[in-house]
């Protein structure tokens, strides 16, 4: 080992029995661990929440969407079988889609009702895997039932088996007047999505059933495409768009929630940023502890200099105490932060129960927990600009040391 090496670690230790000097680098150590681990953490929840949303936006919504430019979709059958010849689709199913008002006694809610086929929306890997009671299987044609979400149910005060009032927006007109129409559907079934914004504001009625209640014949507003790559959406609807001759309204999943996944990557983006000052503060700690240690040594180095050591020499030494303190206490706070993000939610339910609070309201969030998801290439980031950081910060000490005159140095000793 270069002798170097040995006096830079040596350097570390207590200094004339008082251990003032290790000990302020042992503080830099956690200080620079805790900045690591913070970032790591943060980072995670983010990269988490961003995945978690991702996946339950993609569990009750399709893929893309191809629709008619006025209310339903011309030759759906022809756009399907399209649809399914196209490379990279593994389905393509109409729906038909449309506000309306739920009652039950005094209670009125709006929400979105959504005609689907019971068989072709098993066969899709979405909101059929979601059903909490009932099946999807019991919307009949003809039967006039609904599977709503677990809240939406729950605001209207309903279960699996009672009935509610459909109100469609639209009218019908009679001699004493418009009169709106409606339905009354019987519950056969509960979803949960885990987002309160399709749980709150969703429901499913057959496909037959929706054509009936908005008089839509044997028209649907559009197909619903689930497809091998969903990042590939935004292309392949619209070649299938003009593969069909254009005229058609397409849409995707990265459109319709393009300012969920914007808003998580500039919070990322800041508050890497913010907490990346709590890594800077602690690296450049380690310019105090070194010019402590420049300070205390004074003597040592003047020796040194004497017994043949150059200024590289002494430079180096100084260099190498920064890396290990650096080095230390990245690794240290990277294996502090990766532990803690996969206990995060763990540690999220013990607070909660412990104090009664809750973190996270669904209504705001669009979830309940704190999901994480270490990224390898976030830790490797962050490893590396605090690393870099320290080694930026025995720039100076070290080279303090190095211009250290063995005379000038040892004058009163």
């Amino acid at each position: 080992m270069p002798y170097e090496w040995r006096i830079g670690s040596r350097y570390l230790r207590s200094a004339h029995r008082r251990g003032f000097v290790s000990f302020v680098a042992f503080m830099s150590v956690i200080g620079l661990a805790l900045g690591v681990a913070v970032l790591i953490v943060v980072l995670s929840v983010m990269n988490g929440f961003e995945r978690e949303l991702r996946a339950r936006i993609l569990s009750v919504t399709s893929h893309a969407t191809l629709s008619g430019l006025e209310t339903a979709l011309p030759d759906w059958r022809g756009a399907r079988a399209m649809a399914l010849r196209t490379a990279g689709v593994t389905s393509a199913v109409p729906y038909i889609e449309s506000r309306g008002l739920f009652a039950r006694g005094s209670r009125v809610v709006g929400a979105q009702i959504r005609g689907v086929d019971p068989v072709e929306e098993s066969r899709t890997e979405g909101i059929a895997n979601r059903i909490e009671q009932g099946s999807l299987s019991e919307l009949t044609d003809g039967g006039f039932r609904v599977v709503l979400g677990s809240q939406l149910a729950s605001e209207l005060g309903v279960k699996v088996g009672d009935d509610v009032i459909f109100i469609a927006p639209e009218g019908t007109a009679t001699p004493t007047g418009i009169v709106p129409r409606m339905r009354r559907l019987r519950v056969v079934g509960l979803f949960t999505s885990g987002m309160y914004e399709f749980d709150r504001g969703l429901a499913l009625v057959h496909l037959a059933d929706a054509a009936k209640l908005y008089r839509m014949g044997t028209e649907v507003s559009g197909l619903r495409l689930t497809l091998v790559d969903p990042w590939r959406a935004p292309q392949l609807v619209r070649e299938l768009a003009l593969a069909l001759g254009g005229g058609y309204f397409v849409s995707d999943w990265t459109r319709n929630h393009a300012n969920f996944f914007r808003s998580i990557e500039l919070t990322k983006s800041m508050l890497f940023l913010i907490l990346l000052l709590i890594v800077a503060v602690a690296a450049f700690n380690i310019v105090a502890t070194l010019v402590m240690i420049v300070k205390d040594k004074q003597a040592d180095i003047a020796i040194l200099r004497t017994l043949g050591a150059g200024p590289r020499n002494i430079l180096a030494a100084f260099i190498v105490q920064g890396a290990l303190i650096g080095l230390v206490g990245t690794a240290l706070g990277a294996a502090l932060g990766i532990l803690v993000a996969n206990n995060i939610e763990s540690i999220v339910r013990f607070i909660e129960g412990l104090f009664g609070v809750q973190f996270l309201d669904p209504r705001v969030y669009l979830m309940s927990d704190l999901p994480a998801w270490v990224d390898p290439v976030d830790v490797a980031q962050i490893c590396s600009v605090a690393f870099a950081l320290c080694a930026l910060a025995t720039v100076y000490p070290a080279w303090r040391a190095a211009r250290t005159q063995p005379a000038e140095a040892l004058r009163h000793d």
